[in-house]
């Protein structure tokens, strides 16, 4: 049989396991198991499985994961969520949609805190969406609005997404945190636009909140978040200064939100074993799909896919934009079945040569991947995000009106992506200035 031949079906049989709701790690990992069987030998097979997770594990670049998932867990464990909510609830009350805007900003400072779109959703929906229902917000701007927020997380530096997508891609991780400033600002900003415009339009959606708050009460409130915003600075500024790399200032965030939870009297025994604890699961999930993404790259380079990957692309005269378009249509629908970072790790071994073909430059490509991972997490029938707000609302709401809720937010989306897609230097403006 051709090697071409069976590295389709290989990924065709990557695609019904998947389909039949077999884990992502074990469907990647499986199959190029064998298809390398089927290609070399089944030594060849057995001394690739045996390296390759002590090479991955040994990367220095991927030392960031741990690092900041640790971060994230200790500024959610020690109470540093909280906080940053009310003081956005005090300062924006009297907004149209007030609550709902906080709500939004509070995402955008926890997703630079924590690097996970799942963990934002969470921590931020505990707290948002009871305190909008009691007001009498509508459910499906409540929960949509903590939904699309949360995807923030996947954006906003420190991005689990983008270290990963940089180790795999061979791209400065510092550059493509960096990168992800300007559009998780634009993001943010244009999220909170279009909730304050549909309020206005439609008053019911958002009551206003007769919250006479003294200016005290609100500085107060404000000495109780800067070290969240101490926090996000240091990390950020010392991967753009250079003085860091992402992993050390990823340290460096872990220590310092233990640092003042214990300044603050927040830090516990119990809070040091469940941020280590959760940090420690998701990174191991996390891995095991990494792992399994690198077998499936090493399958398809020895059946031959990526030279006629490329080769396709150079015969069919694909420009840039045209290519990304390409992408976006098929992160889109793999985003309404698949989890987001499986989604990227199963096509970034099939589409990396086509990039490198056209030589387009792959700082900009990964914010355009993990913006469309985002977008995954909100579009139905899975998007993730969806799923963990509905859990965290409880039987008060429904499915169907969270989805309802993140459509608008989807619009705003599409709005970004044309934008991103048209103006390249969106995204790496930013790092051509750290590079000098």
């Amino acid at each position: 049989m051709d090697s071409l031949m069976i590295g389709g079906l290989g990924v065709g049989a990557i695609l019904v396991l998947l389909a039949a709701r077999v884990p992502i790690a074990f469907a990647l990992g499986s199959v190029s198991f064998v298809g390398i069987i089927f290609l070399r030998n089944e030594r060849a097979a057995l001394g690739i499985l045996g390296s390759l997770p002590h090479d991955f594990a040994a990367s220095w670049e991927l030392s960031a994961v741990p690092m900041f998932l640790l971060m994230g867990a200790a500024a959610y464990q020690t109470g540093l969520t909280s906080s940053l909510y009310n003081a956005a609830r005090l300062w924006l009350n009297e907004l149209p949609g007030g609550l709902a805007v906080a709500t939004n900003f509070t995402a955008a400072g926890f997703a630079a805190a924590s690097g996970s779109s799942v963990a934002t959703s969470a921590a931020v929906g505990r707290l948002a969406i009871p305190e909008m229902l009691k007001f009498g917000y509508d459910k499906a701007l409540a929960t949509g609005t903590v939904a699309a927020s949360g995807t923030l997380g996947a954006l906003i530096p420190p991005s689990i997404a983008f270290v990963i997508y940089g180790w795999f891609t061979e791209q400065s991780v510092g550059s493509l945190l960096i990168a992800g400033i300007i559009p998780g600002l634009m993001t943010a900003g244009l999220y909170t636009l279009m909730i304050v415009v549909r309020c206005i339009i439609t008053p019911s959606l958002a009551p206003r909140v007769a919250l006479k708050v003294p200016m005290s009460e609100k500085i107060a409130a404000l000495g109780k978040v800067w070290p969240m915003p101490l926090l996000v600075l240091g990390v950020v500024g010392a991967i753009y200064s250079g003085l860091a790399t992402p992993t050390e200032a990823g340290a460096l965030g872990a220590f310092l939100a233990f640092v003042i939870g214990a300044a603050q009297g927040r830090l516990t025994k119990k809070v040091i074993a469940d941020s280590v604890g959760d940090a420690m699961r998701t990174t191991s999930s996390l891995f095991f799909l990494a792992i399994g993404a690198v077998m499936l790259t090493r399958f398809l380079a020895l059946a031959g896919v990526p030279t006629f990957i490329a080769d396709t692309v150079a015969h069919l005269n694909l420009g840039p934009v045209a290519l990304v378009m390409a992408l976006a249509v098929i992160y889109l629908i793999l985003g309404m079945f698949l989890d987001p970072i499986g989604v990227m790790l199963l096509t970034l071994p099939v589409f990396l040569p086509a990039f490198h073909a056209l030589d387009m430059d792959l700082i900009w490509i990964g914010v355009i991947v993990v913006k469309m991972i985002e977008v995954g997490l909100l579009t139905p029938p899975v998007g993730l995000n969806v799923y963990v707000v509905k859990g965290v609302a409880g039987d008060s709401v429904g499915l169907a009106t969270v989805f309802k809720g993140v459509a608008w937010f989807l619009a705003c989306e599409l709005v970004i992506m044309i934008l991103l897609i048209a103006f390249p230097a969106l995204s790496t403006w930013l790092p051509s200035l750290m590079a000098h």
